[in-house]
């Protein structure tokens, strides 16, 4: 859902995220908040992409589709993220299928926007190239943990992943059992051993399953045995 004359929010949140440098006062008078629903699109995957989006409140989290129908989620974000920056700088259509996790707000600019008033803009483009490159250097790193970490601690980094609320409180945190395959795509692993490790999380009172999901009992040890929540 748009909100375009919500100019006080969208500031308060350049202010709270410390961007309000980032961005002139052209594009600023451009600017529009969205606020989006838990399991909501953002963009989908192949379509033509026109603007850029500013995760300012909530989680989303990123997937890619294959030409088999296979679903792959790639990570969790949360502010500050962009979506369609990658898409903007190369002229291209979405490159990926974006769904908000939790309540998410956006802030979001028209492509034509940024091209008229940004383009020149120095602290914007330095904005920008800091955020793609950030992008790679976390890909790389989850290239990484997967090959170097076992699926015990790559399925705790997942679960703590895909939870989330506002308060940070865990006593709603159920996970439907078939995110345990999208959890298989993204730790690289298969279905079978995820289950048996879930199963190894419920012995060691770490999970629960209950009414067809999974609540997260303890989040504490689950984070030390995660180390690093890679892929945030």
């Amino acid at each position: 859902m748009k909100f375009p004359n919500d100019i006080e929010q969208i500031n308060q949140f350049l202010a709270d995220l410390r961007i309000e440098g980032v961005f002139n006062e052209e594009l600023k008078a451009h600017m529009t908040l969205h606020r989006f629903k838990h399991g909501e699109l953002i963009c989908s995957q192949g379509d033509l992409s026109q603007t850029l989006f500013i995760l300012v409140k909530g989680k989303v989290k990123v997937y890619t589709t294959t030409a088999e129908g296979k679903t792959l989620i790639l990570s969790f974000k949360k502010p500050l993220e962009l979506i369609g920056d990658i898409e903007y700088v190369r002229g291209t259509s979405y490159i990926n299928t974006v769904e908000a996790v939790s309540e998410v707000e956006m802030i979001a600019l028209d492509y034509r926007c940024l091209k008229k008033f940004g383009q020149d803009y120095i602290p914007f483009l330095q904005f920008l190239l800091e955020i793609i490159t950030e992008k790679f250097h976390i890909k790389s790193n989850a290239m990484s943990f997967n090959l170097m970490y076992p699926v015990e601690v790559r399925l705790a980094s997942y679960l703590l992943s895909i939870s989330y609320d506002e308060t940070n409180s865990l006593l709603e945190d159920h996970l439907k059992t078939i995110n345990l395959k999208d959890a298989a795509n993204l730790i690289g692993t298969s279905y079978r051993h995820v289950n048996r490790v879930i199963q190894q999380f419920c012995k060691d009172d770490l999970v629960e399953r209950i009414n067809g999901g999974i609540l997260i009992k303890d989040r504490a040890r689950l984070s030390v045995l995660a180390s690093d929540n890679i892929y945030e």
